[in-house]
């Protein structure tokens, strides 16, 4: 039962942001750019929810403060040297400095970030259903719009939309591949799963932080700022839901 629900938790996650993305082809580009800052604002406060709420207190359960601390901290770093790679970041303006990178190098990037997201939720579900329906609905939400974004980079980029389509799909399955690779020898490794945790969590806030809410910087009315603050709220809250509700 726990190898279902990781496996379709996965796919579900990837299916679901790929169509989303595809609405590309029949939304007007300027209502997808108005609506694509409100995503990630719900996508901030369920990666802020996830890592705060749910994967963090649950590794600290198993490992002293004083361990997961270190492993937040080199998690952190971590994350910062990927996207200094152009391995980890996220784009969602196509015309933001990392696209000079090409296509290719996104596609990459984007493949590995979903296979990692696919071993974290292997190790949440191991650790408690709660746990796993928590991360894996924190990971549906931030790629939604991470999807659409890089959507419309590869439009931008010259790609016809089918084939970007295509490339949307090909990546996404790769969380799959993390998922069954995750379940199976995560659960040979015993005591590996708090420090996952730990270390995901690092990933869930750097992007939260670093990447996420810089996007949503710059001038704005007080109406959109307000909005936005809920949204992020609502992100959270459901987190918590999903997180305490189990």
């Amino acid at each position: 039962m726990t190898f279902l629900l990781i496996v379709v938790s996965s796919l579900v996650g990837g299916v679901l942001s790929v169509l989303l993305a595809g609405t590309v082809l029949a939304v007007r580009p300027a209502l997808l750019e108005s609506a694509l800052p409100r995503l990630i604002s719900f996508s901030t406060g369920t990666l802020l929810g996830a890592a705060l709420l749910g994967m963090i207190p649950h590794a600290a359960k198993t490992l002293p403060v004083a361990t997961v601390a270190p492993v937040l901290l080199a998690g952190l770093l971590s994350f910062f040297v990927l996207e200094k790679l152009l391995v980890w970041r996220h784009c969602h303006k196509h015309d933001c400095d990392v696209h000079a990178s090409s296509g290719p190098l996104l596609l990459i990037g984007d493949a590995f970030h979903n296979f990692v997201d696919g071993v974290v939720i292997a190790g949440a579900f191991l650790d408690s259903t709660a746990l796993g329906l928590t991360v894996a609905l924190s990971t549906i939400a931030h790629e939604v719009p991470q999807e659409v974004g890089e959507f419309m980079v590869y439009l931008h980029g010259g790609y016809a939309r089918r084939r970007a389509l295509l490339l949307n799909a090909l990546t996404s399955l790769t969380s799959v591949v993390g998922a069954v690779l995750g379940y199976f020898f995560l659960s040979q490794m015993h005591g590996v799963g708090p420090y996952l945790l730990a270390f995901a969590a690092a990933g869930f806030l750097y992007v939260a932080l670093a990447d996420l809410v810089p996007v949503q910087r710059g001038r704005m009315s007080l109406k959109l700022t307000i909005l936005d603050l809920l949204l992020v709220a609502a992100g959270i809250g459901v987190i918590a839901l999903f997180a305490h509700g189990h």
